[in-house]
């Protein structure tokens, strides 16, 4: 089970393209009615140099670079245990088609309530870009039923 000593430890880390394809893609599935999110003319006119990012798109591509089962068994979760509890995101800058992105996932928090019958794991991920820039912080936070 996971233990405060986690807290600190690098759950993953690598780079994801963004291609312009799966922005417009994400858009249409969320239903976006916004073109500036689909049609590269209409963001260029809205101040933008290529397809903004959306904005929860990011967790979709923090998601391609680490395993959700090597996750779990670092920290020691029992996956029919868990839910997904909380998202969260900061963000400093957009991101477009044609990024490359950075993304770095560390836990930040591991905490109990209900005298140990829900155990919380909290995961922060830094994304840059190319440049380094710092482009957003994710957070999520998954529970474990214990009881």
């Amino acid at each position: 089970m996971a233990d405060k000593s986690l807290i600190g430890r690098v759950l993953n880390h690598g780079k994801v393209d963004v291609e312009k394809g799966r922005l417009r893609f994400f858009a249409k599935a969320t239903g976006q009615a916004d073109p500036v999110y689909s049609d590269e003319a209409a963001a260029r006119d809205a101040g933008h140099p290529a397809l903004p990012v959306p904005p929860t798109f990011l967790m979709c591509l923090n998601s391609e670079v680490g395993s959700l089962l090597d996750t779990l068994n670092t920290l020691r979760l029992d996956l029919g245990r868990i839910l997904h509890a909380e998202q969260a995101f900061d963000y400093h800058r957009a991101a477009y088609a044609g990024d490359t992105l950075s993304f770095e996932t560390k836990v930040a928090d591991v905490y109990e309530k209900k005298g140990g019958a829900l155990l919380f794991v909290v995961n922060q991920t830094r994304v840059t870009n190319q440049r380094g820039e710092h482009v957003a912080d994710l957070r999520s936070t998954i529970v474990q039923r214990n009881a």
